[in-house]
């Protein structure tokens, strides 16, 4: 069990690792008149930056206002962080206030025809939305300090990702905890009525049979 665990452990530090190192960069077309929204789980107090860009079908020229589109960043609770209207390009930072879910919704202004436009979109959370390479061009630090901060940095990402985790965890624990317990007494509700329910009818039948004189 000890074994299994440690496993389990390691397989999930390795994930945050590698998923430490990934910037989310993402490449999608979009129909005018139409939105599409792209999701971020981000824990509270967490960095997070994004740019986008509408790749322009005629290089050498001003892009269109066919291509020019409405960026919306909001939480899930419904707290707008970002808006853009009418724009070819853009970006946004902030730090996260509350955990969950972060839509950014990409809209393209109605026109006839309908045309598709292109978007390149790079959103990175945490340790990724922290230039250290600016950092160290800055302070003029030795590559080895460099290294051993960043590394430094992933780490302590990992260890605030994985209290995040346990929290969420348990959360789901307490939920299943309470829909059994809500599903033990609504099982335990429904054999009285059916046994209410039985009572009744035998009582209804045998007053009717004694009626008939059939027993």
């Amino acid at each position: 069990m000890f074994l299994l665990r440690s496993q389990k452990l390691w397989t999930v530090v390795m994930i945050l690792v590698m998923s430490s190192r990934v910037t989310h960069s993402l490449h999608f077309d979009l129909h005018s008149g139409r939105t599409k929204c792209i999701a971020e789980d981000i824990k509270s107090n967490s960095m997070t930056v994004g740019k986008y860009s509408v790749d322009n079908p005629h290089e050498g020229h001003d892009l269109p206002q066919s291509h020019k589109i409405s960026v919306k960043v909001t939480s899930s609770s419904g707290n707008a962080y970002h808006h853009a209207d009418q724009v070819a390009s853009g970006q946004f930072a902030f730090s996260a206030v509350e955990a969950g879910d972060y839509m950014a919704c990409f809209s393209a202004v109605d026109h006839k025809p309908e045309v598709t436009l292109s978007i390149d979109f790079e959103w990175r959370t945490g340790v990724q939305s922290k230039s250290w390479a600016t950092v160290a061009k800055k302070s003029q630090v030795e590559t080895m300090e460099f290294d051993v901060k960043s590394l430094l940095d992933t780490v302590n990402s990992i260890h605030e990702e994985m209290f995040y985790l346990r929290e969420r965890e348990e959360e789901m624990q307490d939920l299943n905890r309470s829909t059994n317990t809500k599903m033990a007494w609504l099982s335990l509700l429904s054999l009285f009525v059916c046994i209410g329910v039985a009572a009744m009818q035998y009582v209804h039948l045998k007053t009717f049979f004694e009626k008939k004189k059939v027993i």
